[in-house]
């Protein structure tokens, strides 16, 4: 059994839903990031960066944080949602790397300047909501020509954008002038096992 330690952010939807997708059994544990649970040594024994989320697989004893790494290993473990051959695997990770390089560090500092910044910085929240909109635009043109974000196949790349697309609220992102990640949006969250993930996650705001 997958032990996933996590809470309701963008990044822990991911494994969420990877793991609903393949059908493995798993447990959800809550670390509570506005209580600070973070930084207590249990965690930090399991992730020494003190993020979530973090995998444990039970079955090998593997212990593995960042969110695109734990999609890579669920996907080469259980050979699911990435394709075979080096091409099609290239435009996976591409988007992967995209992903972690443009699209969640501009939704997230466009989040924090706008609404957790503790004096007013116009001029950092207006790159980094500018930056924000500007990768958006990116993955609606994408989409244009393709029905999912790596190709013609729903791949662990579009499981990893859709964390941030889900909280897009909080960068102050909106879909309606992108009407093909609009498209996009509507079909994954409607997934079974989307909705099984977003339900599990959400709930942690409760616990």
């Amino acid at each position: 059994m997958y032990q996933l330690y996590a809470y309701a952010t963008p990044n822990s939807i991911k494994p969420a839903i990877m793991l609903e997708e393949i059908a493995q059994p798993w447990q959800l544990h809550t670390v509570n990031l506005r209580q600070g649970e973070q930084t207590r040594d249990d965690f930090l024994a399991l992730n020494p960066n003190g993020k979530v989320p973090v995998l444990q697989d039970s079955q090998t004893g593997m212990v593995l944080s960042e969110s695109a790494a734990i999609l890579l290993y669920l996907a080469g473990k259980h050979q699911a949602l990435l394709p075979s051959g080096p091409q099609a695997q290239a435009r996976v990770f591409e988007q992967l790397f995209f992903h972690a390089s443009a699209v969640s560090p501009a939704f997230g500092q466009a989040g924090f300047f706008t609404r957790l910044a503790s004096e007013p910085q116009p001029l950092a929240q207006q790159r980094f909501s500018r930056e924000a909109m500007r990768v958006t635009g990116l993955l609606d043109r994408q989409l244009s020509d393709s029905p999912w974000l790596a190709g013609e196949e729903y791949s662990i790349a579009d499981i990893a954008h859709y964390g941030w697309l889900w909280r897009r609220e909080f960068a102050g992102v909106s879909l309606a002038t992108f009407p093909h990640l609009r498209r996009w949006f509507d079909l994954l969250s409607a997934r079974p096992a989307v909705i099984r993930a977003t339900e599990k996650i959400n709930a942690l705001f409760i616990a």
